[in-house]
């Protein structure tokens, strides 16, 4: 278990771009469904392997002790379906991903099919979230069914 002074140090990430999304998204990766992500390479967030940080849920509350696995930058065209199935979200399919994933750039910094992304593998080492982390397997089941809880 990390020590809450250790804990205080890491950075935070949100992950998504509300807080609805961040809450669906959390609950995928404590459900340990949700092992990759990607972002943007203009927003400057790019981790390095074996960097360690706080998932928060949408009210910026800690939920899990994240370590990030690989970092690879690449071109959103460039990314395969077996890369997106790491993200685990909605009904699996790439379709669905692309989609998701150019609405979610056009909102927060504008899409292209060549636009450079960091694609990024990551491992749950601890839950902080217990409560949390209990109402994950609902989340998952509303993802997949294609509701938001």
């Amino acid at each position: 278990m990390i020590e809450a002074a250790a804990l205080a140090k890491l950075p935070r990430w949100p992950f998504g771009d509300s807080p609805e999304l961040a809450d669906r998204l959390a609950a995928l990766i404590v459900a340990g469904v949700k092992t990759g992500t990607c972002m943007a390479k203009s927003s400057g967030d790019m981790s390095t392997p074996g960097e360690k940080g706080v998932l928060v849920n949408g009210e910026e509350k800690p939920v899990a002790l994240l370590e990030i696995l690989t970092s690879e930058e690449m071109r959103f065209c460039e990314v395969t379906p077996e890369l997106a199935a790491l993200e685990g979200e909605g009904d699996l399919s790439f379709d669905y991903w692309k989609t998701a994933h150019q609405n979610f750039f056009e909102r927060t910094c504008g899409f292209s099919e060549d636009m450079e992304i960091v694609f990024e593998t990551f491992r749950v080492l601890e839950i902080l979230d217990h409560e949390f982390a209990e109402q994950a397997d609902a989340h998952l089941r509303a993802e997949r069914a294609g509701k938001t809880i």
